[in-house]
């Protein structure tokens, strides 16, 4: 049933509000807010900021990495970001703001700012803080019981018992280090950055067209003084969409038509080169791009005339000249553009082991991991559960000196019959390691690790470090709510019980 109402439209100043002048303390940001060492932080964001004594007060610490995670967070643009806050006291609370402003705290260009000053190493610092904070609450829960045991005439629980507990390394006994306690789960991806498609005769097409406009823009305060250079922009333009839009394309055509391309880029490089010896250095913006042009001129030139297809640190994108193409061999698609990112998980709790735009064998970080982790926990690990990829020699050897079970089949000749045992205990493996992979699941559905969408190489870096950071943040956050309810549930059933 709908009944009409009269009065549809309200002011602003008639809307009611069930704040009362205060926040609700179960909001998630409010709970959010608590999980995040600030002060930590505030001292290594002020480091970088000691020699900057002039120009306008920066914002602090909290506003600026506040504002990346909730932009991460919420998969928002910079100007929505700060919409958002502008519009949600919560927000405003979470990014440290004393009160509720209807002023936005900052300009959106400044985001910008704030991904280039807490780089990549800041934000893993950072999430390291926030999971040894939940292994010291973890600690102090599990002392509690043991008091709590004691006290009821109970039997104390010993602390070596619980696995991947954090302690102080001065501790450690020779007989502690040499126990293992926990599992470590480790894989790698790759992180797509927002780029098209790359193709030679594309890629080609675009430094033309860039190099154009150089030329333009060059010759444009001598229009009517002297003769403009001819590019034969209008020839390479057909010859391009000739092949470009050709369903299928023959061999000879696409080769042919790469060769015309690279004959025109050489043209206008070399018009070019005559006006920077008549006007001297170019803008800073447009020699960068010349040197990019130059780099993947030579390397296209080098895999024609080589007849090749494959070149080292091959140029994908003229805009973003660090990605660079790695072969997964996906269902998919076999090639992906972006970084390689090499992760760990311990207990649910992600930690990136290495980042890099190079292609690399994940593999060889099967030990600087297990090494981490015995500095990190005290103990080495019962057992390495990884890909097929980390079942090396040198691992092998690795784990067997180190008494590591690394997941997987032996090396060499299949047996013939497989033992029940062994047959369990791959499954249950298996089952484990599925862990990891709905971590990269997680991050690329709903955290922004499936499209980069960062353009510069160190701010694609911050990026990929946040959403690994606001992956755990959000862990915790449930593992706080369930907690919270299962407190209430059994507050209830005491109640009733009584």
């Amino acid at each position: 049933m709908y009944r009409h109402s009269e009065h549809q439209i309200l002011l602003p100043s008639e809307f009611f509000l069930p704040f009362e002048g205060h926040l609700n303390e179960n909001n998630r940001w409010v709970r959010l807010a608590l999980l995040i060492p600030w002060a930590k932080v505030e001292v290594h964001y002020r480091r970088q900021l000691r020699s900057l004594n002039r120009g306008k007060k920066a914002v602090s610490i909290r506003t600026a990495l506040g504002a990346l995670i909730i932009q991460e967070r919420l998969g928002l643009s910079d100007r929505e970001t700060v919409d958002q806050i502008v519009e949600n006291p919560y927000l405003q609370y979470f990014i440290g703001l004393s009160g509720f402003q209807f002023e936005p705290p900052f300009h959106p260009s400044l985001i910008t700012y704030f991904r280039k000053r807490l780089n990549a190493e800041v934000l893993q610092q950072v999430n390291e803080w926030v999971l040894e904070a939940e292994e010291e609450v973890k600690a102090q829960e599990h002392q509690d019981d043991d008091h709590d045991g004691n006290s009821k005439g109970g039997g104390s629980t010993n602390i070596d018992d619980t696995p991947n507990r954090k302690r102080s390394k001065k501790t450690f006994t020779e007989e502690e280090l040499e126990t293992h306690q926990g599992k470590l789960l480790l894989d790698a991806t790759c992180v797509p950055a927002d780029i098209a498609y790359p193709t030679d005769l594309t890629l080609l097409n675009e430094a033309r067209e860039k190099l154009e406009r150089m030329i333009d823009r060059l010759h444009a305060p001598d229009l009517g003084q002297q003769r403009k250079p001819r590019t034969y922009r209008q020839k390479a333009r057909r010859a391009y969409l000739a092949v470009a839009k050709q369903r299928r394309k023959s061999a000879s055509a696409w080769r042919r038509a790469i060769g015309q391309q690279l004959r025109y880029v050489r043209r206008n490089l070399r018009i070019l080169e005559t006006y920077r010896e008549r006007l001297g250095q170019l803008p800073t913006r447009w020699y960068r791009q010349l040197l990019v042009i130059q780099e993947l001129y030579r390397q296209q030139m080098e895999m024609f005339q080589k007849k090749r297809h494959q070149i080292e640190d091959r140029i994908v994108s003229i805009s973003q000249p660090h990605v660079r193409p790695m072969v997964r061999g996906k269902a998919r698609t076999n090639v992906e553009f972006g970084a390689k990112l090499a992760i760990s998980v311990v207990e649910g709790k992600v930690r990136i082991e290495r980042l890099s735009w190079d292609h690399f064998n994940e593999g060889l970080t099967l030990q600087e991991a297990v090494e981490r982790y015995r500095e990190r926990y005290g103990v080495y690990p019962e057992a390495v559960l990884a890909d097929k990829i980390y079942r090396n020699r040198e691992n092998l050897r690795y784990c067997r000196d180190h008494h590591i079970r690394l997941s997987g089949p032996p090396l060499g000749r299949p047996p013939k019959e497989e033992t029940a045992d062994r047959k369990r205990e791959a499954r249950a493996d298996s089952a484990e390691r599925n862990a990891v992979e709905g971590k990269f699941g997680e991050g690329k559905r709903k955290y922004g690790l499936g499209l980069n969408r960062a353009k510069l190489a160190n701010t694609s870096e911050t990026v990929i470090a946040l959403q690994v950071l606001v992956m755990n943040l959000e862990r915790r956050l449930r593992l706080l709510y369930a907690f919270l309810w299962m407190r209430m549930t059994n507050t209830l059933n005491l109640l009733i019980l009584a």
